[in-house]
Parts: C-alpha cells; sequence; structure tokens
C-alpha cells in the first residue's frame, strides 16, 4: 500500500550495506519538506473550520462552566401538572415573560442579561412563528414600542441544554486570532498524522530488513487509529470530570475563564491521551520485528509502572490521587493490552538473506 521503495533506494549511498551520514540527512530534508507542504495545506484548510472546531472543543467546559455557576432548584408544580417546554414548542398566542440570558440588542439599544418583557407568540412576515414583544419597553433615552421581536429562534429543531452556557473571556485584541490559528495548526498536524507516520517510517526503514519493511501498513493505520480514540478518550472520559472538578474549587468565585487558558489545557490532555494510546501500535510493529516481547514487558512491569505515575501526574491537571487514576488506569490498561499484542504477534528476529547477497 505505501511500498516506497524505488524512492528510498535514490540517491543513496551505501557503504557495507548502510547510508552514510550525508545520505541520511538528504532523507531527512526530503521528509521533513514534504511533512511541512502537507501541514501548510491542511492548515489553509483548518483555518477557514477553526471557529467551528473551536466551539467543538469548547463544549466540555462550557457545560462544566453552566453546571457549576448554575442555581439547581428542583422543579415542583404547584398541581403536579405543570412540566417544562422547549421554547420551540409554543403556539401561537402563547403569552409569557421572556428573560434575556445575554445581552442582546433591540434597534440601537442593548439590553442586558436578566431583562425581562411580557412576549407574545406570533408569525412574522415571512409566516414562520417567532416572539415579539407583547409591552412597550423603556431602554435608557430610547422606548421600544410593542411587536419588535425578539432573540429566539422558534423554527429550530436542535435546541441545546448549552444556549445558556458560559463564555471564556480574551484579554487582548490579538488573542482571538491568535487561538484560530493555534487551533488550524494543532488541527492540520492532527489531520496530517498519516502521512506524517509514513515519512517517519520510510526514514527509519533503511535501517530494517527488506521484510520488516512490509509492517508500514498496519503501522501506519493503527497509529493513525490509536492516535484518534486516545483523543475522542480524552475528550469523552476525561475532560466532563476533571474540569468539573476544577471549576467546582471555584464555584463560590466569578469565573473568568480565558480562552487561550483552556485551549493549552484540552490540547495537551488530547495530545497526551492520543500519544499514549500508541502503545499496542508500536507493541506490534516491535514485537512482530522481535525488538520486544510479551517476556520483556512482563519483566519490565515495576518500571512501566514508575514511568505511568509519573506521565499521569505530568498529564493531570491536579496533583489529586483522583485525577491521576483518571489517566494512570488507561495507561495500564493499554500496557496490559500491549503485553498480549506482543505474546500473540511477537517473533524473533530474522536476519534477511538478500540483504548481504
Amino acid at each position: 500500500m505505501f511500498d516506497d521503495e524505488d524512492e528510498e533506494e535514490e540517491g543513496r549511498e551505501r557503504l557495507g550495506g548502510q547510508m552514510s551520514f550525508l545520505a541520511h540527512l538528504d532523507e531527512f530534508r526530503k521528509r521533513l519538506v514534504r511533512s511541512l507542504v502537507v501541514v501548510a495545506l491542511a492548515f489553509i484548510f483548518c483555518w477557514f473550520v477553526s471557529a467551528e472546531i473551536f466551539r467543538f472543543l469548547s463544549v466540555p467546559v462550557t457545560r462544566a462552566l453552566t453546571e457549576v455557576q448554575r442555581n439547581v432548584v428542583p422543579f415542583q408544580g404547584r398541581t403536579g401538572n405543570e412540566r417544562v417546554l422547549k421554547i420551540n414548542q409554543v403556539k401561537i398566542g402563547d403569552k409569557g415573560r421572556y428573560v434575556f440570558d445575554r445581552a442582546a440588542n433591540l434597534g440601537v439599544n442593548v439590553i442586558a442579561p436578566g431583562t425581562s418583557v411580557l412576549s407574545v407568540v406570533a408569525k412574522d412576515q415571512e409566516g414562520r412563528l417567532a416572539l415579539f414583544t407583547d409591552e412597550v419597553i423603556y431602554s435608557g433615552n430610547s422606548i421600544i414600542p410593542k411587536g419588535v421581536r425578539l432573540p429566539p429562534d422558534l423554527s429550530r429543531t436542535d435546541l441545546e441544554d448549552d444556549d445558556t452556557s458560559e463564555q471564556m473571556i480574551v484579554t487582548t485584541a490579538m488573542e482571538s486570532f491568535t487561538l484560530y490559528m493555534t487551533v488550524s495548526l494543532y488541527s492540520a498536524i492532527a489531520l496530517s498524522i498519516p502521512f506524517l507516520l509514513l515519512q517517519i517510517w520510510g526514514f527509519i526503514s533503511p535501517a530494517l530488513y527488506s521484510h520488516e519493511r512490509k509492517y508500514v501498513t498496519p503501522f501506519v493505520l493503527l497509529s493513525s487509529i490509536s492516535f484518534v480514540v486516545g483523543a475522542a478518550f480524552a475528550y469523552y472520559i476525561l475532560l466532563p470530570p476533571a474540569l468539573r472538578y476544577l471549576l467546582g474549587l471555584g464555584a463560590d468565585f466569578r469565573l473568568l475563564l480565558r480562552v487561550t487558558d483552556y485551549f493549552d489545557f484540552v490540547t495537551l490532555i488530547m495530545l497526551a491521551m492520543g500519544i499514549i494510546f500508541q502503545m499496542p501500535a508500536v507493541a506490534y510493529v516491535l514485537s512482530r520485528i522481535g525488538v520486544i516481547s510479551a517476556g520483556l514487558l512482563i519483566r519490565s512491569w515495576k518500571i512501566a509502572l514508575i514511568v505511568m505515575l509519573i506521565v499521569a501526574a505530568f498529564v493531570s491537571p491536579t496533583g489529586d490521587i483522583p485525577n491521576m487514576m483518571l489517566f494512570a488506569t488507561p495507561m495500564s490498561a493499554l500496557y496490559l493490552v500491549s503485553v498480549l499484542v506482543a505474546w500473540f504477534f511477537g517473533k524473533k528476529r530474522e536476519s534477511d538473506p538478500d540483504e548481504f547477497d
């Protein structure tokens, strides 16, 4: 699938079956240039969707911020028949008080969060349901008449609980631009991982026997899939409880979380778990070429455990035991999987007679 033998042979200077130092440098330069070109192209693509990418990455923290800063009051109706509806479930003629959950512009007037106004459901000029003011609003030096449209979009069917979520902040004019540039760069690198892994394999493959180079396809595929699984595990499993714990410590304060601080935090965790999840894939390749064995991994479990705890302490956002275990537990499980992989696929390394003909 990724056979690159002809290209690898071109331009090599072999001394006793080995590449010279200058040939190694030339090979490294070629593969580095190709990697940079691919990452640059991916960066251009990611730049146009950087806002959507960050919006996706920010979901865990906005939910955690909302949960921490929201006063939870049990909903108990007077008769027991009352129930909470989504705002897009209203009918024409329904009236009630609309509360602005965030600042909004009505004409030239800025309505502050928490302001309420009597409203009514009616059809707009295009025949769609909408929410309109049903009373006159006095705002500063202006008078907002009845019949002014309010922000909610009653035609939406995908309303989520995050509509009233807290927002992060920026502190400089350039911070938003820098954020989206960084988001695009990291996303481009993640998108280019299969190609980057292929280039890494191509650079180290001259040190392998010819029959060992055939493992390039499983190496690239398994490593790419492992990285995605690791990043998804961090996003869906590790981040929510870690963020709830960290933000819960500041529940008595007004939380103003910088957007760049959060991005650095989520990037570190997702990148770390993506790399950690490479253990079974790396174990498969190394065991197939005979570099490691299941016995070696079993004998080294004490050293591996210490290394995993150190990594968990470094990656974990706090030094407490529960958060460390959130990271150490999957690492231990992956090490066990690596032992099984090495036991099932491992074999002794054999030389290739063709290499010496």
